[in-house]
């Protein structure tokens, strides 16, 4: 809530002139009973009246006039204020969600994260907008006609009014928060559903693989109906707490109408009195209604507010603070000292890790699946901090500058690119912020995509759809490349760049990998040997430790666990047909 006043209390001049607009607004409203009362008791008596009360009839109207005018500039006032506090809660989610680490994102579910977002935000625009204006000038609108009546009739009006305010409000606080149960629920569920359908469709290909639509489609309905179930239970709770307050309401608004009724019978009072009375029992009432209203959608808000700051109390994993110094990366020699690191306290994952990667060298990383060797490209990037020991680039513990600067020095080519669901230029620009054209069609040339691009009816504004789905996975790598060209990096990492691809791609892919090395301090991460015969040294992981080192040549003269991995991928591609297939080996 500090944070929500911080942002609020930027526009303090616009906050007081709503408040001026409200309180105008809200005299005005008071002011129409007392007009009204005073024409009927004109023309209860013509005998005393020359001509029609002209000034009192338009008076009337314009009180009523300016009520609304009042209304709906104090609306406009606030206007400002709700929608940039509104969109300054989405920029700051959205920004706190790039800050988050990546145990995090792996951690979280996208489809539920959304409607929690989009939820908490409305919740933000309702709590500043209605909540606000209509929660204090219906007390004030309470409180100043409370004080009219109190002055001008038997203190039995005030009494029966306060004990119908009291029940009313009683009433609507404890059933309220028997309702907030089932809103919550509803909520729950309707994240669930989401995430499963978000889940569903990105893998959509799995889905059609299994022809498992049945499946996916009994899934979805199984949350469905349990959401149909929470959300009848909460209408209902809904049902009886607005059936409770018309009826708390309605005994009110007879008890005090029969007490004036008596009042005029017994002529202590006029029939304007009667008049008054009873628009300002609905006067009341009406607002009281509202307040129930507001106070029961106010607390749905802050429900669907919870995950939003829930969200936004996450820490980032990463300590990063402002200030931190630049990373000066004039060579781009990078150091693993003593690294030990677990995803998890109680799997440690990399055990006592050292090597050099020298300026301009180039080291590679070999081993099975699980043996940690992606994990040394993850924390050179800084996207986890070692448990132990120290990473460096050119003698800078990397923990010690700003992760924004580190990941500025290092380009990356991934095994799977991903990309924005728009145009290859924009997801080649992405590269380096504010490329020109000329630069991204220089950097698509290096990377040899440039004639492919070119032969596309679109060009460079071609589409490439949701992860870059429109293109086949030769054409994303070497857009990755392109991309990592053109930000001109003095440290590249090569995850398993060219493992997803067939042995055909892969040698043509290679060479432009190869290129992009060329000077650069170079980790290459590999699953295919072939990828790193070139490689100043290899390192060969096995269960989070480096058991052999060495060039390609002496690895394979000492014939140990890299030589056998040679051979065997000697034997496989030995069987591979021309056109690039394998044959299954009998």
């Amino acid at each position: 809530m500090h944070d929500l006043w911080r942002l609020v209390s930027q526009f303090k001049g616009r906050i007081f002139l709503a408040l001026l607009f409200l309180v105008l607004a809200k005299v005005a409203v008071v002011s129409v009973p007392l007009s009204l009362k005073r024409i009927v008791d004109e023309l209860s008596r013509p005998e005393q009246i020359a001509a029609l009360p002209v000034v009192l009839l338009v008076g009337y109207a314009l009180l009523r006039f300016a009520s609304t005018l009042f209304n709906e500039l104090r609306d406009l006032a606030f206007s400002r204020v709700t929608q940039h506090t509104v969109a300054a809660y989405a920029q700051n989610t959205f920004a706190h969600l790039h800050a988050l680490g990546s145990r995090y994102h792996a951690q979280r579910r996208i489809g539920g994260l959304l409607p929690d977002i989009d939820r908490g935000t409305s919740g933000i625009a309702f709590l500043l907008g209605v909540g606000l204006f209509t929660l204090v000038p219906t007390l004030l609108e309470i409180g100043m006609v409370g004080a009219i009546i109190s002055a001008r009739y038997s203190y039995w009006y005030t009494a029966l009014l306060a004990v119908t305010f009291l029940i009313y409000c009683g009433f609507t606080l404890f059933f309220t928060a028997r309702r907030t149960i089932h809103q919550r629920r509803v909520n729950r569920l309707d994240s669930s559903a989401k995430s499963l359908l978000a889940d569903s469709l990105i893998n959509y290909d799995n889905v059609k693989y299994f022809t498992n639509e049945k499946l996916e489609s009994s899934r979805f309905g199984g949350i469905m109906d349990h959401w149909i179930e929470a959300a009848v239970a909460n209408q209902k709770a809904l049902f009886l707490l607005h059936v409770g307050q018309s009826a708390i309401i309605a005994l009110g608004v007879a008890s005090v109408m029969l007490l004036a009724g008596q009042g005029v019978l017994t002529q202590q009072m006029t029939v304007g009195d009667l008049i008054l009375i009873n628009a300002y029992v609905i006067q009341i009432c009406l607002p009281l209604n509202a307040l129930g209203f507001v106070y029961r959608e106010a607390k749905d808000a802050l429900v669907n507010a919870e995950k939003l700051f829930q969200l936004l109390r996450e820490k980032p994993e990463i300590d990063d603070p402002p200030g931190r110094p630049a990373l000066h990366a004039t060579h781009g020699e990078v150091t693993f000292e003593n690294v030990n690191f677990g995803y998890e306290a109680t799997r440690p994952i990399l055990h006592n890790v050292n090597f050099r990667v020298p300026a301009g060298g180039t080291v590679a990383v070999v081993g099975g699946s699980g043996s940690g060797k992606s994990t040394l490209a993850r924390l050179l990037l800084r996207f986890y901090d070692v448990g132990s020991g120290r990473v460096l680039i050119d003698g800078q513990d990397i923990r010690s500058v700003s992760a924004k600067s580190l990941r500025e020095a290092i380009g990356v080519v991934p095994q799977d690119t991903l990309l924005f669901n728009d145009t290859i230029a924009y997801n080649i620009g992405y590269g380096r912020n504010g490329a020109t054209m000329e630069q991204i069609i220089a950097a698509a040339k290096a990377a040899h995509v440039h004639h492919f691009i070119d032969s596309l009816p679109q060009k460079y504004e071609t589409p490439v759809g949701e992860r870059g789905v429109k293109l086949s996975g030769g054409e994303k790598q070497r857009i990755a490349i392109a991309r990592a060209i053109l930000k001109n990096p003095p440290i590249l990492i090569f995850d398993e760049a060219t493992s997803a691809l067939d042995t055909q791609s892969e040698r043509a892919i290679q060479a432009e990998l190869d290129q992009l090395a060329h000077n650069r301090t170079t980790l290459v991460i590999a699953h295919r040997l072939s990828t790193v015969v070139g490689a100043h040294e290899i390192l060969v992981m096995e269960r989070g430790r480096i058991v052999e080192r060495g060039t390609h040549s002496q690895l394979l003269a000492h014939g140990g666990i890299y030589a056998r991995l040679w051979q065997l991928q000697e034997r496989t591609e030995a069987t591979a047909q021309p056109d690039g297939t394998v044959q299954l080996m009998k």
